[in-house]
């Protein structure tokens, strides 16, 4: 099949990159061939490891055909990585063009190059060894070999004594090192590197001097004048005389800075974010690794995660490119403090940030740290004209590193910054144990709530409404129950802020809905007029729901519930929205029939006038001002004057009462005597399944 002419045309510019890099006995067309081909095998590679290995095929492929000059390698990389389409011929490019794919490429290409070196080194070898040991005919032959290969070759060749000074040297090597020095003969082969690598380089030529090893590779660097560096590859043999004593060494310097320069490029982007140059996610992993390590008896770590607050005001409002610089700036002033505790900052992504510190000295200096920095974090700064003042809130974990691990530390540090958040700006906040275990129950519970739904973990219970004068069974307050896993049955009171936080409350109550009305629809088609109403609680993130209308005239259409067979209960604080006007949905459900009710009436007394314009059938009173009406001495004065106006205000609405939580017999008679009408609590049974409530509805039609 022929290739596409996009992919044709990224295969001749690479050619024309490379072809004049070096010699190869290739013509023009054979070139792109053989890069056409390694490109198909690069996209057509089913999986990451796949692709790499193809790149270092590439890699190798490229020095066999004689492309050995750096350039070829950095052309192909940069081709590779900046230059190929995204997709291209509809395959996504992505993984081609990775570090870690790149970096194979120069991986295959540095040990085929290396192997390469080995070949030649044996060569001059041979030619040295005949050189010496040949009759002199044979000696001028073989000099003449062996200074073909000594001029010509691309690598720096030095002829060394075996105390390490350089005797004869090609032109190749005199450029390696011309900016270190004027001239090399003369010189020692230990004045070629840095201080660092002198130790190993002078193990190994003692070794080879001794005659020990026959020949040893080392990668080192030098340093010039300038502070710019050499690092080379240098591939030492030994030669011996007619009687097999050492006699001196031939060694091959190969200039490998690009490479290496290459190297730690793909190394940096591998550990470095890329817009603050802090570290990265991979490297704070690497480092909190070693954070971690018990190396001494009580060693602790401290690690604190700062979020910037309100950010994403800046980016909506300013720009993107103004938020970056902003990042920048505070990425900066953390590097500086940070380092100076011998710390690593991180970025974590968008506007997180991450401090570590190995070796703790405890969580008071750890805290002392955290205040600093958020000092210099609010120090104004000074963006395109623009005066921006930035404040972050920081989560602080101090521990042993026995009593941790990396992802519960960060996991710990994440949870504490919430708390600060909720604290307000520029706060931060002390890991706490039992908070962090509360806050792990939440995220563990809104983790599992969907899946809870789905695997019917989630169950309708009810609660009696009853009349205090008459005893009867006059409806069934729906109450969510969850029969979680791992943390036994849960009240609704556990889970329903957190649904009604995360969204899940919208779902939640369109699944209560269809249950409750069903339940409902079967006791009306058994018991007729005698069943109860059921009334079902919505928050005020539900009424606002613009599908409930909708999905509420399909639950009773489906179920063939009367509409006035069931209450919707809405908190007081849930009626009007925020410009006063009452929630559209309260009209609508009026006009189906739906009877609608007050939770929580009294909250606010100056919305009762308000209350007026409403279709409401009922009132529910809650609070602790009812506690003290089953009191043996009775209600405490101040609960029943409350009591008393609050129900005076409901007649004048005309709206019957209920009263939530109510104990006790007496404590109902007591409010029945202050106009309360019905009553839900323990004195009327507990929570019942909606089978126990169809027998409760029999029992009461039999007395």
């Amino acid at each position: 099949m022929n290739p596409s002419p996009e992919r044709a045309e990224f295969v001749r510019r690479w050619t024309r990159e490379i072809i004049r890099t070096s010699y190869v006995p290739l013509a023009r067309s054979d070139i792109e061939s053989f890069l056409a081909g390694h490109l198909d095998a690069l996209l057509s590679a089913p999986d990451t490891d796949a692709v790499a290995a193809a790149a270092g095929e590439l890699g190798e492929r490229l020095v066999r055909v004689h492309f050995t000059n750096p350039a070829a390698l950095e052309r192909t990389l940069w081709m590779l990585g900046d230059q190929l389409p995204e997709p291209l011929d509809g395959q996504p490019t992505g993984p081609v063009r990775s570090p870690l794919v790149l970096g194979s490429v120069a991986a295959g290409y540095a040990g085929q190059l290396r192997e390469q070196t080995l070949d030649e080194q044996e060569v001059i070898k041979r030619a040295v060894l005949q050189a010496r040991d040949s009759a002199e005919e044979a000696l001028r032959a073989s000099e003449a070999r062996f200074r073909a290969v000594f001029t010509s070759s691309a690598l720096g060749i030095a002829i060394v004594a075996l105390d390490g000074t350089v005797e004869e040297v090609n032109s190749p090597l005199e450029r390696i090192f011309e900016s270190v020095c004027e001239a090399v003969v003369g010189r020692r082969v230990f004045d070629l590197v840095d201080r660092k690598w002198l130790p190993e380089l002078a193990e190994n030529v003692a070794a080879l001097a001794a005659g020990d090893v026959d020949r040893f590779q080392a990668e080192t660097r030098c340093s010039g004048p300038d502070g710019a560096h050499i690092w080379t590859r240098l591939s030492a043999s030994l030669v011996r005389d007619s009687d097999g004593e050492p006699d001196y060494q031939v060694v091959l310097y190969e200039d490998i800075t690009q490479r290496h320069m290459l190297e730690e490029q793909f190394r940096r982007q591998a550990t470095l974010d890329p817009l603050t140059g802090l570290a990265n996610r991979t490297q704070l992993k690497t480092t909190l690794d070693q954070a971690l390590d018990p190396t001494h008896p009580g060693r602790r770590v401290g690690l604190c995660y700062f979020d910037l607050d309100g950010f994403k005001a800046i980016n909506d409002s300013l720009g993107h490119p103004i938020g970056d610089e902003l990042l920048r700036a505070v990425a900066q002033r953390l590097q500086v403090m940070v380092l100076a505790e011998d710390g690593l900052a991180a970025r974590m992504g968008g506007d997180e940030f991450v401090v570590l510190l190995k070796d703790s000295r405890g969580a008071a200096r750890l805290v002392e740290l955290v205040e600093q920095l958020l000092a210099a974090i609010t120090e104004p700064v000074s963006i395109r004209g623009h005066q921006l003042t930035a404040s972050a809130s920081v989560g602080v974990v101090e521990t042993a590193v026995t009593d941790t691990g990396p992802d519960e530390l960060l996991s710990d540090a994440d949870i504490t910054l919430y708390r600060a958040k909720n604290d307000g700006r520029a706060q931060w906040a002390l890991f706490d144990p039992e908070h962090n275990a509360a806050a792990r129950r939440r995220f563990r519970l809104s983790a599992s709530m969907p899946s809870a739904l789905d695997d019917e973990e989630l169950y309708i219970e009810y609660r009696p409404v009853e009349y205090v004068g008459s005893g009867n069974l006059v409806g069934v307050e729906a109450h969510v129950r969850w029969d979680h896993p791992e943390l036994g049955e849960l009240d609704a009171a556990d889970f329903l802020e957190l649904a009604e936080e995360t969204g899940m409350i919208t779902r939640l109550g369109i699944w209560a809905l269809e249950r409750v009305c069903a339940h409902a629809a079967h006791w009306r088609e058994r018991f007729g007029d005698r069943s109860p109403m059921a009334a079902v609680g919505l928050s005020a993130r539900q009424l606002h729901d613009p599908e409930l209308v909708g999905d509420m005239r399909r639950i009773l259409r489906e179920t063939g519930l009367p509409a006035d067979k069931l209450v919707i209960g809405v908190p007081e604080a849930a009626l009007f929205d925020q410009h006063g006007d009452p929630v559209d949905a309260l009209e609508i459900f009026d006009e189906m029939g739906l009877r609608l009710a007050v939770y929580d009436f009294g909250r606010d007394t100056r919305e009762a006038a308000r209350l007026r314009s409403l279709p409401l059938r009922a009132v529910r009173l809650s609070g602790g001002f009812l506690d003290s009406f089953a009191a043996p001495d009775g209600p405490d004065p101040l609960d029943e004057h409350l009591v008393r106006s609050l129900v005076g205000t409901a007649e004048l609405l005309g709206l019957p009462v209920i009263a939530n939580s109510v104990h006790t017999k007496q404590q109902a008679n007591r409010l029945h005597r202050l106009g309360v009408h019905g009553v839900v609590g323990p004195c009327t049974g507990g929570l019942a399944s909606a089978m126990e409530i169809e027998a409760a509805i029999i029992d009461s039609g039999l007395r």
